[in-house]
């Protein structure tokens, strides 16, 4: 465990204990004095009448709004700091570091991870899963007629009506052009997952693609009933059943082209820059990397009520306000 991690999980504790002697206080008016003579505090009954009960008032607030100080810096963000976390990069052949994809708290503590790791010396390559992998001759082309431009590099490969909030990521995209780190399109474009979901893997990959992916044979059963749950919690346990096989298709496809992608740059080590799902050991990227798991380091950026599974550090960030997304939620099965 780390040292920030228990500390916060210490103040989280101490907050939890203070409430409790608040609620004790209420229940059984106490009033402090002090001798003259010493510091000592001690306690007495505090009695009736106003001034014990106004004693009483000011007591309980101000221990409670202590508790709740240090309940909040506990829960506020836990997990490794991004100086201990950077420091497991190295040796690493694949790191991936998820996000919360609105979440911006996250992501600044995962660029500081990644920026700090290339500071004292480490250079991979950096794959991001908001490029679409037909992208990456656009990329190349960017680059190479403005080489330190993230802006001009991010209007010619994906175009600011992607959908992503590229405030979140052009820091990324900076960092890679200032250290000349390759930088990876990694993800299937929607229009491909789209093709599989309405008429199969075949659709989009050919028999020598499918090998290569290791699509070529039924999906392992553990990762079917993984992925099924996730799309049905997803989709507030609406999801139609009629979509699912395809659906379980396109993500595998998804999760498989970025492993795929990666793999080129193992001996140097490469990043991944993905969403929480696709980060996962148990049912993202890792499981189509084929590779050491030693090798492999995964690291989850999560809120308060996110999974905490399949993760190897799992970093707590605070959570963004949001409509209840299951609030209107009705889709037929």
């Amino acid at each position: 465990m780390s040292s920030q991690s228990a500390s916060a999980r210490w103040l989280a504790f101490f907050g939890i204990v203070l409430l409790v002697i608040t609620a004790q206080i209420a229940q059984h008016p106490l009033k402090p004095f002090m001798h003259n003579d010493d510091v000592t505090i001690k306690w007495r009954n505090a009695g009736a009448g106003a001034n014990a009960t106004r004693d009483r008032t000011t007591m309980i607030r101000f221990v409670a709004c202590f508790a709740a100080a240090a309940m909040i810096a506990g829960c506020a963000s836990t997990g490794p700091s991004p100086d201990s976390l950077s420091q497991q990069f190295t040796g690493k052949s694949y790191v991936l570091l998820g996000e919360v994809h609105d979440n911006a708290a996250g992501q600044q503590q995962r660029l500081q991870a990644l920026t700090r790791a290339v500071e004292a010396g480490w250079r991979p390559a950096i794959a991001m899963e908001q490029f679409d992998r037909e992208r990456q001759a656009d990329i190349d082309r960017a680059r190479h007629e403005r080489p330190r431009d993230a802006e001009y590099l991010i209007v010619q490969a994906s175009g600011l009506k992607s959908g992503w909030d590229w405030d979140q990521y052009r820091p990324v995209v900076a960092l890679a052009l200032q250290y000349d780190l390759p930088l990876l399109a990694a993800n299937l474009s929607r229009a491909d997952a789209a093709k599989i979901v309405r008429g199969g893997l075949g659709d989009v990959f050919d028999r020598a693609q499918l090998g290569a992916l290791g699509l070529d044979k039924p999906l392992p059963a553990d990762l079917v009933a993984s992925q099924t749950a996730e799309l049905e919690a997803g989709h507030c346990g609406h999801f139609p059943t009629s979509m699912l096989p395809g659906m379980l298709n396109a993500q595998a496809a998804r999760d498989a082209v970025m492993a795929q992608t990666m793999k080129t740059y193992a001996d140097r080590g490469v990043v991944l820059i993905a969403g929480n799902g696709h980060v996962r050991r148990d049912l993202g990227v890792p499981r189509w990397l084929n590779r050491d798991g030693s090798r492999v380091l995964s690291v989850g950026y999560v809120e308060a009520q996110g999974n905490v599974e399949g993760f190897d550090e799992l970093v707590r960030v605070p959570a963004v306000e949001r409509p209840d997304p299951c609030a209107d939620a009705v889709m037929r099965k």
